[in-house]
Formats: C-alpha cells, structure tokens, sequence
C-alpha cells in the first residue's frame, strides 16, 4: 500500500462517524431508506447463495439499465451463478425492483447497495459475499472497494469504463494512489479511445476499447395498455417531451411551451424531471395548466403541460411523444442523459450544448443526423416547431436514430464471457 494509499485509507476510516450521521441525514431526506442504512455500513444479514458469485456495482439507474442485458447473458451462459448487484441510490433499487420481475432474473439476482468506501466497511462487505469476480461500471473508482478486491485477489473488471477530462486532471495530482489503484484492476475496457488514453495515462495495464455499452441496451419497456390507452387519448394531438430534466431547466421548458402556443394552440408539453419527487414543486411553480401523473391525472385537454413525476415510465412517455428533448443539458456544468434512450425508439432527438457526461455518444448521433443541439429556449422551441410542422423529416431523423443506436447488439454477450473468464482464471 502506497503513502497516499494509506493516508485516504486512515482519512475514511476517522471519517466513518461522520457519514453514519450523513447517512441518518440522507435517510430523512429520502436519498436512502433507512431500514437498510446497514448495508452502507457491509452490514448484511442476507447469507451468501452458495456457488460462484459475481459481484456486479453501479451508481444510479443509467448505469444499471446498461448492465442488464449482461446481466441476462450471464444468467443464460452460466445457470449456477448468482449475481450480486450493488448500486447507491434509491430510484436505481426501486426501478430495479420492477426490471427484475420483467427479465425474470428476480431469482438470479440479489440487490444490495454498496457499502460507504471506508476500509472496513468494505471489508465487512467482501468477507460477507466473497465474491469470484467483480465488474464496477463506468466511471465507480473507489480506492478502498479497489484495494479490498486485490487484498482478496478478486478478478476486477472495469466495464464501460469512463474517465471525464475533470477526473483524469484529479487522479493526476495523486499518481501514486491512482497507479497504486488501478493495479488492482484486471482488465479495462473503455466507452471510448479518448477514455482508454486517460486510464493508460494513470497506469492501467490491460486497457481495451470495446465500445459504449449503452449502444447495445435494448429498448425501454412498456405497459401495452397504458401505452394504447394514452394513444388514444393524444390522437392526433402535437405533443412534445422534455426528459430527464435537472434544476433549473424547467423554466426553459416552459418558456419553449409558451413560445409553440402561438402557433399549436391545442400543444401539449410532457415533462419528466429526473427526480420524480420534484414534481409538487415544478407544478408550483408553473403559471401553466399542468396535470401531475402520479395523482392519476390526464393531461389537460387545453394547452398545458403534463409532468410525469413518475418512476420508470420514459419508455411509454417516448413512445407517446417522437420529438424529445434530453435534459441536464441547457445549464453548466450539465453533463446531460443518455440520448440513445428516445434514439433507439425512433424519436427526433435534441440536446443544450453541456453533453460532457455522453460527449461521444451525441457526437455520433449528430454525425449520423439523429441528434439537434439547441443553445436555448428559443432555439428549443423552434426545433419543436419543425418537428410538428414536417412529418417526414422527423420520420427521416427517427430512422437514423434506430440505426445508429442498435451498432453494438452482440457486446453485452462479449462482456459476459469476460467476467465468465475471470471466473474460471481465478478459480484455477
């Protein structure tokens, strides 16, 4: 263990008072649920299933829709192994808790959240689990999980690797832990060239570029009757949807509603914040005819907006509306939402100018003609109003977003027989 290794290491360890208040604190907020704080801790009565497990940590719900489809070609190439999915927030657990049943995994796959990255902490979770191999994906870099793995010789793979240029310019103050770090790590595969120079850079030994693995996620699920009972509803109505919006953005949503009044009178805006728990407050603070769906209410049938503060339901939202805005993009520092979502189902796709957090993914879908940029209100509403007045063209934009977002189909199964000879070295 290095100088700085240890220093971080007893750094968290004197921390870990402070973040069981700071968990307390979360817990009544409604960022964790507390009958579960214990497993932050590696707290955990559940007991380990017998035979191999696979140790699978993502952050939040982006992240964990991409690794499901690896999920399921594990459960299909390996009909013994139970996977352990670890992830650190509330909405991924409770979306987690519908995608399961629906992929029929809910037997193959136990959810925990991931413990704090204090040292012993970590320990008590990998003594419990011992897990054979682990997959951390994107960009969860934690020195104590990291250090915990390689104590134990656990098999690390990083998947769909992801290293921003503020993260890269941080690691690079402190080489030693970082180099330190990552040779705890088994193999790298990266989203991205630009994202394996920077892991090279910091010390990574085995590094691959595979491709984005949110290529190859298949499509958003859909309840069949509520999506034909909307449709009906809508029919023939212009509709447009913001998704995933941040603070902040709302207000440009609405200025863009007020601006495509004028000439679609009868429009309706749907807007999904990312957190379904901001909904009461949007509508507040909304001057316009707003519904919310999680009180069961329609949209309203003059012009308004509809917000959809609900939980896993973008994909029958992009399917009622083909011209999509994605949000956490108009304000900096932004970092925006996943554009292949709404791409894949055959949306007009636009984007602000803050993409950083998926800067090559919508750069290829602006190449292939499947994604819009638009610097603000103004420039929003007037690529909604082309979108409602030419069809075809939003037709046309449709079909190349479905293209250019089905390229990879064949890597979930590549990145399971990965983890799946991991295994096998390790247990040699």
């Amino acid at each position: 263990m290095s100088f700085l290794q240890a220093g971080w290491a007893v750094a968290t360890r004197f921390a870990a008072p402070a973040l069981r208040l700071a968990l307390l604190w979360r817990a009544h907020r409604g960022k964790e649920i507390s009958t579960r704080l214990a497993e932050r801790r590696g707290i955990d009565p559940m007991p380990r299933p017998a035979g191999p497990l696979l140790w699978l940590h993502v952050a939040s719900v982006g992240e964990m829709v991409s690794v499901l489809p690896v999920i399921d070609a594990l459960a299909t190439r390996a009909p013994n192994l139970h996977v352990l999915l670890t992830t650190g927030t509330v909405t991924s657990a409770r979306l987690l808790e519908r995608r399961l049943p629906e992929l029929g995994l809910q037997h193959r796959v136990i959810h925990r959240f991931a413990p704090l990255d204090v040292p012993q902490w970590v320990a008590r979770f990998l003594n419990h689990w011992r897990p054979d191999v682990a997959g951390f994906v994107e960009s969860e870099l934690w020195p104590n999980h990291l250090a915990g793995c390689r104590a134990l010789t656990v098999p690390l793979l990083l998947i769909n690797a992801r290293l921003s240029p503020r993260s890269f310019a941080r690691w690079r103050r402190v080489p030693r832990l970082a180099r330190t770090m990552l040779n705890a790590v088994t193999d790298v595969q990266a989203q991205s060239a630009a994202d394996a120079a920077r892991f090279i850079a910091l010390g990574a030994r085995q590094v691959s570029t595979p491709g984005n693995l949110k290529f190859a996620t298949p499509e958003l699920p859909v309840d069949p009757t509520e999506l034909a009972r909307w449709q009906t509803h809508l029919f023939d109505r212009p509709v447009w949807l913001a998704a995933s919006t941040h603070p902040g953005e709302e207000a440009a949503i609405r200025a863009a509603h007020d601006i495509l009044v004028v000439t679609h009178p009868d429009l309706l805006t749907i807007l999904v914040p990312r957190h379904p728990e901001r909904g009461a407050a949007i509508a507040t603070d909304s001057r316009h005819v707003t519904a919310r769906r999680s009180l069961g209410e329609a949209p309203p049938e003059e012009a308004g907006i509809w917000i959809a503060d609900t939980l896993g339901e973008l994909g029958l939202f992009y399917r009622l509306a083909p011209i999509v805005f994605i949000g956490r993009s108009l304000a900096a520092p932004g970092g925006g939402q996943n554009p292949l979502e709404p791409a894949r189902l055959g949306c007009a796709v636009a984007a602000g100018p803050y993409m950083a957090n998926f800067a090559d993914i919508a750069a290829s879908l602006e190449r292939d003609g499947a994604l819009t940029r638009v610097p603000d209100a103004a420039a929003l509403a007037g690529w909604v109003d082309d979108m409602l007045r030419d069809p075809s063209r939003r037709a046309a934009i449709g079909a190349a977003g479905r293209a250019a977002s089905r390229r990879l189909n064949e890597l979930p199964e590549q990145i399971a027989q990965r983890l799946l000879d991991l295994m096998s070295a390790g247990a040699a």
